[in-house]
């Protein structure tokens, strides 16, 4: 993924404060829900020129609990032509008293490396300090400039679950002339506000006291429950290549001009590539031969080089070496497609579990992640490049439902990526299943999965036999296995489906009652547990639609009847439908089993309607078949 300016998580004062920080003194109801507080989280922003900005960073951060220990994490991200001052961390006990004092020649210094092998000019300052009590206080600040303006980072309270916030401020000091554009987001939910003052030419935001998001089972994430400010340059600097940010449109130029065009570079190397393909048929037949041939040719590394991180590698050493990251990738990706005569856009989108758009009235430079659109009469082909397991055409729940950055010479358009609906991310379940007198099954099943259901069993593709039946066990541990066997796992590249076939024999499936047996309608359902909460505060996310298609085939012993059956029964509600029903056939009984989920953000007073709904299907699926000796 692309480089990020990380330090919207870190905080600044304008002075350091002598002072003691008891834990008797946070407020009780910051404590509530809370692994860390944010005692005070101060930022000054001075923008001096162009090509010239100053960050004053101080934060205060008590942890209350082990699991709060990532929001006191004490790093410094910066690029080669930061210069970075003034680094000052102490370490405070309980009861305020410091412990520990550390300074700048402390810190290590290292490549920022979290996505593993990679080449980068990005890296990072990093004190290693290990608690040895609860709760514990870290005081830290540090000044650090930069000729890069293009990116002042956004102003929310936290970013985490279970974090709460005493006092937090950003101060704009704008001595550049160049106006700064801002644009205050509120709270969807009034979870809290930010304050706006002036104050000599010195904007203000701050934000106090801001209770702890609990991490509550499907809430949506902070970012979509917090308020935040969003500060954009109408005039930036990256790397030494100064651009505009009145529109999405100008802004997309310079970025076409100065970002993307310098490497967009074919060679002849890469024109015989292309030619070799002898591509033949139509536009989308064209498309995936040359998307799945860069597939098979290359893997994905993290490469941060060239402006900032922002720009892709060259072509041509994507095509020597046959590796890159999503830039570099995308941007080979699109000049084959270039030599075969399609045009196509490299796009930068906001990837995550739950979806995050560009604002169409607030252009500012964003995005972690960069994919390739090729628009045709049938409709947009999008191209993950980063993986050489993923299908044609098909993008993961990670950047689906969001708009993008479409980059072309004309400037940004903004453009949906795909929706996956419920009929598109389906899982097919057909099992056969043998009951046997010593209450175990022996069955066989055929599993297919697409859409988002696809992206989750993708793993399975590069996984070894042995850590394949693993996982499958794992993941339907409400059978006892004895024996299991994944076989025949196929990645369709071409339609995006997965599939694999599945031997098993599971113990203790039935029960016995006299000379009759009892045993669930449906082996393998979700045992996740739903509980209602009249106290819930937030609303509730669904985050994906999908369906579920099982039909299961039972053969009874031998000298044994159906003697008693459940009802069919249909549920139906705002958050999706439920069907279960039965066929009995001689020796043989067929149960059909639905489920369908509709994505959604619901107020949280449907909330434990959703849990009713949930409860009902769990108890339908444990209904309970009666079979007697004859």
């Amino acid at each position: 993924m692309m480089k990020i300016l990380c330090i919207g998580a870190l905080s600044i004062a304008s002075f350091y404060h002598t002072q003691n920080f008891p834990v008797s003194a946070i407020p009780e109801n910051l404590k509530k829900n809370a692994d860390a507080v944010i005692r005070k989280d101060f930022t000054t922003v001075q923008i001096n020129k162009i090509d010239d900005i100053k960050y004053q960073f101080y934060t205060v951060t008590t942890v209350l609990t082990k699991d709060g220990d990532d929001n006191a994490l004490v790093f410094i991200p910066y690029d080669k032509g930061n210069s970075i001052s003034d680094v000052k961390v102490n370490i405070y006990d309980e009861g305020g008293k410091k412990i520990k004092s550390f300074s700048k020649s402390d810190f290590g210094d290292f490549a920022n490396n979290n996505q593993g092998t990679f080449y980068s000019d990005n890296r990072v300052m990093a004190l290693s300090y290990t608690p040895t009590q609860y709760p514990y206080t870290v005081e830290f600040s540090y000044q650090l400039g930069d000729d890069n303006t293009v990116f002042i980072p956004d102003f929310l309270p936290f970013r985490s679950n279970n974090v709460s916030l005493e006092e937090a401020q950003m101060k704009i000091i704008n001595k550049s002339g160049i106006e700064l554009k801002t644009k205050t987001y509120p709270s969807a939910y009034n979870y809290t506000s930010v304050s706006e003052s002036d104050n000599a030419g010195e904007k203000i935001y701050a934000y106090k006291n801001v209770p702890a998001i609990e991490e509550a089972f499907l809430s949506p994430q902070p970012i979509k429950i917090l308020p935040k400010v969003s500060f954009a340059l109408t005039k930036f600097n990256l790397e030494g290549k100064q651009g505009s940010i009145n529109s999405w449109s100008d802004f997309g130029s310079w970025y076409y001009n100065s970002i993307l065009q310098p490497v967009s570079l074919s060679t002849p190397a890469i024109k015989a590539e292309v030619a070799a393909l002898n591509l033949q048929g139509t536009k989308e037949e064209k498309v995936k031969k040359l998307y799945q041939y860069m597939q098979a040719k290359t893997r994905y590394i993290f490469v941060a080089l060239g402006i900032g991180g922002w720009q892709p590698m060259l072509p041509d050493e994507v095509q020597k070496k046959g590796y890159g990251d999503c830039k570099g990738l995308t941007n080979y990706m699109k000049t084959l497609l270039d030599e075969a005569g399609i045009p196509s856009y490299y796009s930068v989108v906001n990837s995550g579990s739950s979806p995050v758009s560009f604002d169409k009235d607030f252009p500012k430079m964003g995005g972690n992640h960069v994919i390739l659109m090729v628009p045709t009469e049938k409709g947009n082909i999008w191209l993950e490049n980063t993986s050489q397991q993923v299908a044609f055409n098909h993008l993961s729940y990670n950047t689906t439902d969001r708009n993008v950055l479409s980059i072309r010479k004309s400037g940004i358009e903004l453009i949906e990526t795909p929706v996956y609906t419920a009929d598109q991310s389906k899982e097919k379940q057909l099992l056969k299943i043998k009951l046997n007198e010593d209450n175990s099954i022996s069955g066989e099943g055929n599993f297919a999965y697409t859409g988002i259901q696809y992206d989750n069993n993708l793993a399975l593709a590069t996984m070894s036999p042995k850590d394949r039946n693993e996982a499958v066990k794992n993941l339907l541990d409400v059978l006892h296995f004895e024996k299991i066997e994944l076989k025949n796992f196929l990645n369709d590249r071409d339609n995006a489906v997965a599939k694999f076939d599945l031997d098993f024999k599971a113990n203790n499936y039935s029960k016995n009652a006299g000379s009759s047996m009892i045993f669930r309608a449906v082996p393998i359902y979700s045992d996740n547990v739903y509980k209602t909460d009249e106290k819930r505060t937030l609303p509730f996310e669904l985050r994906q639609s999908f369906e579920d298609e099982y039909e299961i085939s039972f053969a009874i012993p031998k000298n044994y009847k159906i003697e008693e059956l459940p009802e069919n029964v249909t549920l139906n509600s705002e958050f999706g439908t439920y069907k279960l029903s039965f066929v009995k056939n001689g020796e043989e009984l067929k149960v059909n089993r639905t489920i369908r989920i509709n994505k959604g953000l619901y107020p949280k007073e449907k909330y434990n309607d959703y849990v009713s709904f949930r409860k009902k299907t769990i108890n339908i699926d444990n209904s309970k078949i009666l079979i007697s000796k004859i």
